[in-house]
């Protein structure tokens, strides 16, 4: 299925834009600068309406090639207000920092919990090895009845690899002036996670040749994504 077909502009462009949105800290307004620099005139709606509807179909392509996570879940829910009305994030990381999930609840109960934690077996194909999480008892409940094998842990400050991993989520919707909805969050989140999967490559780990290679073969992948 040709996913371009009726645009005016080549897929280059589109899956160009679509990868400056969410891989860096960009608005709409300045992407439609950055394209206008290389002498590319698109309008700042027509930016958005690519964001939306193309962020989404390579965010699932992505996921359907991700190559697995690992054993541990670092799971962690911070709030963010919508419209006026509060709203939970839900996130889980593995011990290498790739997104397992990402999920916007109106609460934080047990049975939020246990949503999300369904979501989380279905992402990972089974249950892990071990979970970590603050104290809230919602995650108790949760892991009581859907994965009461695997190791949990609550200890203070072991949880910290989650709940840093908030921050960018935090500067994006600092610089989107906050979200709009709750559709179009889980929208952004959704996607925003899949391409920060893709290029978190760990560069403070490795040398620079061989983040080179790491990256030549991310970009290899989102080639493909975006076909």
């Amino acid at each position: 299925m040709n996913i371009y077909k009726r645009h005016r502009f080549p897929p280059d462009i589109i899956s160009y834009t679509v990868w400056l949105y969410y891989r860096f800290n960009l608005s709409h307004r300045d992407i439609e600068d950055l394209l206008a620099e290389r002498g590319i005139t698109v309008s700042r709606e027509s930016i958005r309406l690519w964001c939306n509807k193309f962020g989404a179909i390579y965010a699932r392509r992505l996921k359907r090639k991700h190559r697995g996570y690992g054993d541990t879940f670092y799971i962690d829910e911070v709030f963010v207000t919508i419209n006026g009305k509060q709203q939970y994030l839900w996130r889980a990381v593995d011990q290498d920092g790739e997104v397992v999930d990402v999920y916007l609840q109106t609460k934080r109960d047990g049975a939020a919990a246990k949503r999300f934690f369904k979501r989380l077996l279905r992402s990972h194909g089974g249950e892990p090895r071990k979970i970590v999480t603050d104290k809230l008892r919602s995650y108790g409940v949760a892991h009581r009845e859907l994965i009461p094998e695997t190791v949990h842990i609550t200890e203070q400050y072991e949880n910290n690899r989650a709940e840093q991993s908030h921050e960018t989520t935090r500067a994006r919707e600092r610089g989107m002036r906050r979200f709009k909805s709750v559709a179009q969050a889980q929208r952004f989140v959704a996607a925003h996670a899949a391409v920060f999967n893709l290029f978190n490559l760990g560069r403070h780990l490795v040398g620079a040749g061989h983040y080179r290679n790491l990256r030549i073969s991310a970009f290899n992948e989102w080639s493909q994504a975006v076909a």
